[in-house]
């Protein structure tokens, strides 16, 4: 096998990988950030503190690697990144992990699944998205966001009876969730919290996308998406918990490694490494994994914190799973159209320029022998 087959097979796998990745981080963190929620950590403070070591993590590789290849600073780029540090770093951080603070961290994690398909609804509404309702990859997307939508709405008002893991058996009560006590109003209030903070993920998706067109620069983008994150949620913690400054305190516990470890793996990573791949394979395909955080969580969850999930969670997280590659088929359908169509593009002009070619070459030809005609007369 030359080198070359290796390199193809690399640049095959390295998105997948990438995301795999990413989504491991995705569910370690969560559990992580749910036991210090249970200890009291604070999300608004948690958010702040996540992203300024975010920043400063990457702050000196964006400065050195990316010193001659960053564009230009514009109005227009900087009101980008102030919308993509509201829109992830604020709004979906602090309602997702308020969210949490009711539910589970496999239940939240669950209704992540839900993101591709409001992803395409945002890019169908702002005409991102090409639907062509007599299209059959057109239809599957609309129905899959329809079925996406009903597992959530599964997973918010369905209970059901407590699937009983073997491990979880042996866990000590008061290493249990407050899942099960909670009331129905709250449960579906932190529903609709984690379902909030999904159009929010959903959006910086899309946003981040078109930002990087005009700002293709990763390293540079995480840094300054923290950085505003940083401060615009240090306003709205002055402003929620003006009258609470001990929520500032930082000690050596595990919300300090919350902090440490999502800020720089789910926050800074997790924008890089989404830009890396959403230039090459598109915004919908970044979140297309997010049922693979699902199942590695089920399983940690219930082992670490004995997490109990009921059946109507896990019915209405295969629902969601069902309805996502829905979407996902129908949206691959459409990328080896698009695909298809560019290259038909790119046949046709090459042959239009071959023509023209040929045209000159006769013209040019018949000029000449015009020329010789004349001089021998």
């Amino acid at each position: 096998m030359s080198k070359e087959w290796f390199k193809r097979v690399y640049v095959f796998i390295k998105p997948f990988m990438f995301m795999i990745f990413l989504q491991t981080t995705y569910a370690v963190s969560r559990l992580v950030v749910k036991s210090a929620l249970n200890k009291g950590l604070n999300h608004y403070t948690f958010a702040v503190y996540r992203n300024a070591f975010a920043a400063l993590f990457f702050a000196p590789f964006a400065f050195f690697i990316e010193r001659k290849v960053r564009p230009k600073m514009t109005i227009s780029i900087f009101l980008k990144i102030m919308l993509l540090g509201l829109l992830e770093p604020v709004i979906n951080q602090n309602l997702f992990f308020a969210g949490m603070k009711f539910t589970t961290a496999t239940f939240a994690t669950a209704m992540c699944n839900i993101v591709p398909a409001l992803t395409f609804v945002i890019a169908w509404i702002f005409r991102l998205e090409i639907v062509k309702m007599k299209s059959l990859h057109s239809q599957g997307k609309i129905i899959g966001t329809l079925v996406t939508v009903g597992g959530a709405m599964m997973m918010t008002l369905i209970r059901g009876p407590t699937i009983q893991f073997p491990w979880t058996n042996h866990h000590s009560s008061h290493l249990q969730t407050s899942f099960n006590t909670v009331s129905t109003h709250d449960q579906i209030k932190g529903s609709l919290m984690i379902t909030a903070s999904c159009f929010s993920w959903a959006s910086f998706v899309i946003v981040q996308a078109h930002t990087l067109k005009v700002y293709p620069v990763e390293l540079s983008l995480t840094t300054l998406v923290c950085l505003m994150g940083t401060l615009e949620g240090s306003v709205l913690t002055l402003v929620a918990e003006r009258a609470n400054a001990s929520i500032w305190s930082i000690n050596w516990d595990i919300k300090l490694f919350a902090a440490i470890y999502s800020g720089i793996l789910c926050s800074g990573f997790a924008y890089y490494i989404s830009g890396v791949v959403m230039q090459e394979r598109g915004p919908v395909f970044v979140t297309a994994f997010n049922p693979l955080a699902m199942v590695i969580i089920a399983i940690l969850g219930s082992c670490i914190l004995a997490e109990k999930l009921n059946l109507g969670s896990v019915l209405g997280g295969i629902v969601i799973v069902v309805g996502l590659y829905l979407v996902l088929w129908g949206k691959s359908k459409d990328q080896n159209q698009q695909n298809q169509d560019q290259e038909s593009s790119i046949d046709q002009q090459q042959s239009d320029g071959k023509k023209t070619q040929m045209l000159k070459h006769n013209v040019v030809e018949s000029c000449e022998k015009t020329s010789s005609d004349l001089e021998s007369i």
